[in-house]
């Protein structure tokens, strides 16, 4: 039964009161309001990409040898991690080591002897990170729901000074553990709350467009971090500096308003509408007298969800989807964040390849838009994963030495570039598939399987010690079997979006099945944010 709140607004609209959304209604799609919101939280992503990568520099590889006041004769194994005792004449294990300081002055590695036995320590250290990142991405998603996404940005970026600042400071690798974990839950916190945010004030085609343009400030400070550890040698000063620039994100507390969508949500609609009505006057919209009504409509019209995971996997169809993006996200974290470590042990100027390695993440952004919109999202999925597993393959036939170091780089980059460009694609790709019923969880769900990925990452990169010709092999395979799943799922450009679990279990079939509206007739779509992300 139509309301007198809606009788009443229909009276001044000519339009469905179903149909409206209020943010869109009262902002439009996309104006100077929703611009600078956009361009202020994208700055984020500098600390984002900073601390996520930061590995490759605080434990950067640094050639040692034994130092024992001994001659090394005989030996048959590494000498640089043993010696021979000069009593017994037995090989014993190395306990004092000669760093060569001629590039960085200091590490993880050089200070607390992460060599030898103790090598997989500085791999624990980014895998603790990436579990930290989960683990904030999983929290901070829960608080955002429940406090807005204003409040518990806000307290990731406290959190990330007091963690960051710490760990510069941390005396031994066992309290440098936890602080740069409770570092990666104030990022994985950071990821999510931002991104959301941004979806909650866009509308139509500048959700997609603005979604991948908001990975470019990474890309961005994946290369600065280059020149900032050029200048700062010292693994302690390059963690503060990474971490002191966040002071300045303070200020958003003044500058970037609470969600709309989250106020409404809430019943909170006083507020609501005054930041609605600041970023009408800001894209210079005029609302009308009714404005307020609309509103309370659409609060009123709020029901909750009931749909869960395991709903995923209760059909046939849906589950055979759902595990193959599953696996393509994790494909996803493991080749990008495996793929940049990499590159700081494949030879050669780490400075250079680092940074060269970001800026050449760029195009991706841009190749990502034009590809979807031309090619579909599973042809860009595939494509992007062929480049990735062929780039990374082709490196296990070149031979080990200084000259191929520029044919690896190139390679390993032409790696990145397909993954960065499979990253975006997937998460569209992901909310296009996932009922609307579902679609948060699902997203939320994938990305923690691109966690996973990039927690397994750097025990990968680290696999030339037992053979060099291993780490590309494995960033190479993945990606390749992530490929051929693609072919299992349907193309979504163009495509109604399925809005219940029976309309995601037809998706895709021969039999095309028109879905079904949701309660309050919209098919809107949900956003959680991305693992660069």
């Amino acid at each position: 039964m139509t309301s007198d709140k809606e009788k009443q607004y229909k009276e001044h609209e000519v339009v469905d009161i179903k149909e409206v959304d209020p943010v869109q209604h009262a902002v439009g799609d996309f104006g100077w309001w929703q611009f600078w919101i956009a361009f202020s939280l994208s700055l984020l992503k500098f600390p984002i990409a900073w601390h996520q990568l930061a590995i490759i520099f605080l434990a950067a590889k640094t050639p040692f040898k034994c130092d024992d006041n001994v001659i090394h004769t005989n030996l048959t194994i590494d000498d640089r991690c043993s010696t021979r005792d000069l009593i017994t004449g037995d090989i014993v294990a190395c306990n004092r080591f000669i760093y060569d300081r001629s590039v960085f002055q200091e590490t993880i590695n050089t200070e607390w002897n992460l060599v030898c036995g103790r090598y997989q320590l500085s791999n624990v250290a980014q895998s603790v990170f990436m579990l930290g990142v989960l683990i904030g991405n999983v929290l901070f998603g829960v608080f955002a729901d429940k406090y807005g996404r204003k409040l518990p940005m806000i307290f990731s970026i406290v959190l990330l000074l007091v963690a960051g600042i710490g760990t510069s400071l941390a005396p031994w690798y066992e309290l440098f553990l936890p602080l740069r974990f409770a570092t990666a839950v104030a990022i994985g916190g950071l990821m999510i709350t931002s991104f959301v945010l941004t979806m909650e004030v866009l509308g139509g085609k500048w959700r997609t467009i603005v979604s991948t343009l908001h990975h470019i400030p990474f890309n961005l400070g994946h290369t600065s971090m280059g020149l900032i550890a050029y200048f700062l040698r010292n693994w302690r000063q390059f963690q503060l500096a990474i971490t002191l620039p966040a002071l300045l994100f303070l200020s958003y507390w003044w500058v970037i308003p609470e969600s709309p969508r989250w106020l409404l949500a809430m019943g909170r609609k006083k507020e609501a509408c005054k930041i609605l009505t600041t970023g009408a006057e800001h894209n210079k919209r005029k609302l009308n007298s009714n404005f307020e009504n609309l509103m309370e409509i659409k609060t009123e019209k709020i029901e909750e969800n009931k749909a869960n995971l395991f709903d995923l996997f209760r059909t046939s169809n849906l589950r055979t989807k759902t595990l193959a993006v599953f696996f393509n996200w994790a494909v996803c974290g493991l080749c990008f964040y495996g793929l940049a470590q990499y590159m700081g042990e494949i030879g050669g100027n780490i400075f250079i390849n680092v940074a060269a390695s970001g800026l050449i993440e760029l195009p991706g952004a841009f190749l990502c838009i034009y590809f979807m919109e031309y090619f579909g999202r599973r042809n860009t999925l595939l494509s992007a994963n062929l480049i990735t597993a062929l780039a990374c393959i082709l490196i296990t036939f070149l031979p080990q030495n200084s000259e191929m170091e520029h044919f690896k780089f190139i390679l390993a980059s032409l790696g990145i570039v397909g993954s960065s460009i499979a990253f975006p694609t997937i998460y569209l790709f992901s909310g296009e598939l996932f009922p609307t019923v579902v679609r948060n969880v699902g997203i939320g769900t994938a990305s923690m399987c691109a966690r996973i990925g990039s927690i397994v990452a750097p025990f990968v990169s680290s696999l030339g010690i037992i053979n060099v010709y291993l780490p590309p092999l494995v960033f190479g395979t993945f990606p390749l079997v992530g490929a051929v799943l693609c072919l299992l799922l349907p193309e979504t450009k163009g495509s109604q979006l399925p809005v219940t679990i029976d309309d995601g279990e037809k998706f895709g079939l021969k039999k095309k099945v028109q879905p079904s509206k949701s309660t309050n007739g919209t098919t809107n779509i949900g956003f959680v944010a991305d693992e660069q992300l």
